[in-house]
């Protein structure tokens, strides 16, 4: 299956490098450009590409403002990209708000070729591009930014005692290995388990379950 593509950046050498690089790639295919926020929205919806690249920092409409646009789906549709946004630095003010908006994973924008084209495939698959370590600061800095907040057990009434576990863990940077290990049960059964959280929640991905954990309390800043 064919991967479809929409690249979004204020810089035109940018677009044709990015573009250039993924069409070289065998499964993926750049159907789109976009110079703006606004752009990539509009482009977005009418070609539907299955991954949105898109620069944090664009004039007008920026990333994190086109990405909050693209998950809501227009009129008699259910059509919502997954977003790989650009940052020049791995943790930068913006990616916070990135994940919040609905990004599934960040690139930097000096990545090597192979680089971008695993990115695209792994958010197309429905995975999100951080590894542990990298939620790890990513953990850090949303502690170091945010004060703790009282648990909403409203939000998190539909888990088990041991899924609210395993999302605990996971909103602390633990991989499937490392859980297993904490719990002393099998790693599939581990990803079972996140599975089901992210239905139950109605999350994309274990980046947003990190961020959904410290949004309702469950796990807070420096506990």
């Amino acid at each position: 299956m064919t991967i479809t593509v929409l690249v979004a950046d204020d810089q035109a050498m940018v677009r044709a490098g990015f573009s250039a690089v993924l069409d070289a790639q065998d499964g993926i295919r750049v159907v789109g450009q976009a110079a703006d926020g606004a752009e990539a929205v509009r482009l977005a919806h009418e070609l539907r590409p299955d991954v949105v690249v898109m620069d944090v920092r664009m004039p007008g409409m920026n990333g994190i403002e086109a990405t909050a646009a693209l998950q809501v789906p227009p009129r008699s549709s259910d059509y919502r990209p997954k977003v790989l946004m650009l940052t020049t630095f791995d943790i930068d003010e913006y990616v916070h708000a990135a994940l919040r908006a609905g990004a599934s994973g960040f690139l930097l924008k000096d990545a090597l070729p192979d680089e971008v084209a695993r990115a695209v495939r792994v958010i197309a698959a429905g995975e999100a591009l951080l590894a542990p370590s990298v939620t790890r600061r990513l953990i850090e800095e949303v502690a170091r930014r945010e004060p703790a907040r009282v648990v909403d057990d409203h939000l998190l009434a539909d888990l088990t005692a041991r899924e609210r576990e395993v999302l605990e863990l996971v909103a602390r940077g633990r991989s499937n290995q490392e859980i297993a290990g904490d719990l002393f049960i099998a790693e599939q059964t581990v990803k079972t388990h996140v599975s089901k959280i992210l239905q139950k929640l109605g999350l994309r991905d274990r980046v947003h379950a990190v961020v959904f954990a410290y949004d309702t309390g469950l796990v807070r800043p420096g506990a």
